[in-house]
């Protein structure tokens, strides 16, 4: 009855129903969970459709043959997914590497005094070092907008860099602020 069927999509779709039974156990088996041997077995059930059309002399082995190929596609993606997701992982900063608030303050502020030490430079001296550190534009180019030479350039910004490490060392020489806690109202009280 089954040999020789043509391409009869109601025949076909019986077998499937006659066979279910067997190509979810072989599926279950192949792919080690039971919704995903369901998920094929849905798939094949629509590739039905597209398999209607051929002359089929034997319809049982093609529905396994076919419910195989798609378990070892959807195994091959599953792996590529499981790699792709490990590699995107690695590639995330740590919850060392993402600054915390008490960080982003601190970079702020740090921020706020280079640009007020920066500010009491002058003007030449503040415009080469922004337009050199902030804006990347090179020596050459700062130079022909100043008005002055390369080298003119490069003094100005070892000057300026000089001036924010005087800064820089100053403050971590300076000494701790006496404040340690916040006291019963919330605001930070001396440790005296």
């Amino acid at each position: 009855m089954l040999a020789g069927m043509s391409g009869d999509a109601a025949g076909l779709k019986a077998v499937f129903l006659a066979q279910r039974p067997m190509l979810l156990r072989m599926l279950t088996a192949r792919l080690q969970s039971a919704e995903d041997a369901e998920d094929v077995l849905q798939d094949l059930w629509l590739k039905l459709d597209q398999m209607a059309d051929r002359t089929i002399n034997a319809p049982a082995p093609l529905l396994f043959r076919a419910a195989a190929n798609l378990a070892t596609d959807r195994r091959i993606a599953a792996s590529r997914r499981a790699a792709r997701d490990v590699a995107w992982a690695e590639h995330q900063p740590g919850p060392d590497e993402v600054p915390g608030m008490e960080r982003d303050l601190l970079a702020r502020e740090a921020l706020e005094q280079a640009n007020h030490v920066i500010d009491r430079m002058p003007p030449r001296m503040a415009t080469a070092l922004r337009l050199y550190r902030i804006d990347g534009m090179g020596q050459r180019d700062i130079a022909n907008e100043l008005g002055v030479s390369v080298s003119a350039v490069e003094k100005l910004l070892r000057k300026a860099y000089r001036q924010i490490m005087t800064f820089a060392k100053n403050q971590a020489s300076a000494e701790p602020l006496p404040w340690r806690r916040l006291g019963s109202e919330g605001r930070l009280r001396r440790d005296d």
